[in-house]
């Protein structure tokens, strides 16, 4: 068995190491949510301010759930290879940032004592979209069985609004000034977003509370954008073979990466433009542009891929019916980005077909499959309604759609069980199970996910859905495809 990679081991191992002593670091952040992307985008940016000089920023990592993270890396000293690939090669980094781990269900109390420290002025979260808890329009699920022990329990709480919450009331009371909440999940203006389900959540508590949280608390909005694929057991053993050390946790990630926030830190923060943030006073337009080029085509090469059988990116990118598909589905959504807010969105798709004919991720499609409820508002509906209402079609748009809801519906037949999960997974079970005409499935599947609620073209977004639905059941993604034109003659599928 090899040796553990560790404080006492760093030394020898044949790869980039932090450039500078972790032991003169002090903590100034807490992350809720320290999952593989937030290790290979933020901590990695933050490692890079640490080598700068700026030693107070150090992280310290909060699981919401699991203690697998921790179990992982609390024997490295919180130590981890970042393994940055693409088809040419693979380059190995050790980093450093993150200087302590806790896992909150074991003891909150200890993830309250770190939000209270007065050397924490930012929080950042990466808890994916599920965890703000919100309802279908969108506001703060107050019925949900943690929020309302959160409110009971205001000590020992299971939510990030939770957390927030009880931290920002206990520093109030002492005299701390706030921290700075920092939302880099992939949610519509996700700053202000996460403020206001805050605030009602506060409500909720304490009206005193509340007026804090609104008036006194900075939510700068961000985006962020790295791909990351979920490592695999193959990755920890080639990892541990150029390192000659075993790292329990790698994470695997592409060259690319970005990250637009806006300017606003009463607190302060750390110099992230050194290394190539983008500091923006809004950054709604560039979070626009991701949301419907990247992780709108990610999201219709997933489903259109798990239902072809590509069972990741690159490969489904690779069969050249998605990939046609793609570029038209770039060509739908590009014209509802906003015209007037310097965005150059043709060489950005470029530089996406690249990425995800990146051969060395092997990004898996069912990955990114996970909790499509919850990520097609922002990725797909809103761009296929901003069509509709300026008079155009969204034929490849609704495909996406479709797709969703039929690769829900494929598992445990064509797809296995669980093969992706979401949080609708028993409500879509059961309505499956119904046998409904299509029509009335996809109207239903509409009501249960929130999309393009009470919108005056939701109907008409529905018949596109259907339609596709059609195809889909009848010849899978070849007639649906065939249907637009694509790798087929329209009038075949007709």
């Amino acid at each position: 068995m090899k040796t553990r990679l560790s404080n006492l081991t760093i030394a020898n191992v044949p790869a980039a190491i932090p450039r500078y002593d972790r032991r003169d670091v002090t903590p100034g952040i807490v992350h809720l949510g320290v999952g593989a992307f937030h290790r290979a985008h933020q901590a990695a940016y933050v490692d890079a301010c640490l080598a700068d000089g700026e030693s107070d920023w150090s992280i310290v990592g909060v699981s919401l759930r699991s203690p697998d993270t921790r179990d992982a890396l609390k024997p490295q000293d919180g130590l981890y290879t970042l393994a940055i690939r693409d088809s040419a090669g693979e380059q190995l980094q050790v980093i450093g940032s993150i200087q302590s781990l806790l896992v909150a269900p074991e003891d909150p109390g200890a993830v309250l004592a770190a939000l209270t420290d007065p050397r924490i002025r930012i929080v950042t979260l990466t808890i994916t979209e599920k965890a703000y808890l919100r309802t279908a329009d969108g506001t703060l699920d107050g019925a949900h069985p943690d929020i309302v022990h959160d409110l009971a329990n205001p000590g020992s709480p299971k939510t990030a609004h939770g957390f927030l919450a009880e931290a920002l009331a206990r520093r109030s009371i002492a005299g701390t000034p706030p921290f700075t909440v920092l939302c880099c999940d992939n949610l519509p203006a996700n700053g202000a977003t996460l403020h206001r389900l805050l605030i009602e959540f506060a409500k909720l508590r304490d009206a005193d509370l509340a007026r804090h949280v609104a008036d006194e608390v900075a939510f700068p909005s961000s985006m962020v954008d790295r791909i990351v694929p979920a490592t695999t057991d193959a990755d920890r053993a080639r990892i541990a073979d150029e390192l000659g050390i075993e790292d329990a946790w790698p994470v695997m990630t592409e060259p690319f990466r970005q990250w637009v926030i806006e300017n606003r830190f009463p607190a302060g923060r750390p110099a992230w433009e050194k290394f190539g943030v983008t500091m923006v006073e809004d950054v709604g337009p560039f979070e626009d542009m991701k949301l419907r080029l990247l992780n709108g085509a990610h999201s219709g090469i997933a489903y259109l891929g798990q239902l072809s059988g590509h069972a990741t990116v690159d490969r489904a990118f690779a069969d050249p019916s998605i990939r046609q598909f793609v570029d038209r589905l770039w060509a739908e959504a590009i014209p509802t980005l906003p015209q007037d807010a310097g965005l150059d969105p043709i060489p950005y798709t470029a530089e996406l077909a690249q990425r995800f004919s990146n051969t060395a991720l092997a990004h898996r499609t069912a990955q990114i499959a996970n909790d499509g409820s919850q990520k097609l508002p922002q990725r797909i509906v809103a761009s296929a309604l901003a069509r509709l209402e300026a008079g155009l079609l969204p034929e490849h748009l609704s495909l996406v759609v479709a797709a969703w809801i039929a690769a829900c519906a494929a598992r445990g037949g064509s797809l296995p069980e669980g093969h992706f999960t979401d949080p609708l997974d028993a409500a879509l079970d059961e309505l499956f199970g119904r046998n409904l005409p299509t029509a009335e499935m996809t109207t239903a599947a509409f009501d249960l996910a929130g999309f393009a609620k009470d919108h005056p073209e939701r109907q008409t977004l529905i018949e596109f859905v259907a339609t596709h639905l059609v195809h889909l059941g009848q010849g899978g993604p070849a007639l649906a495809l065939a249907a637009l034109g694509i790798g087929g003659e329209r009038e075949k599928a007709e």
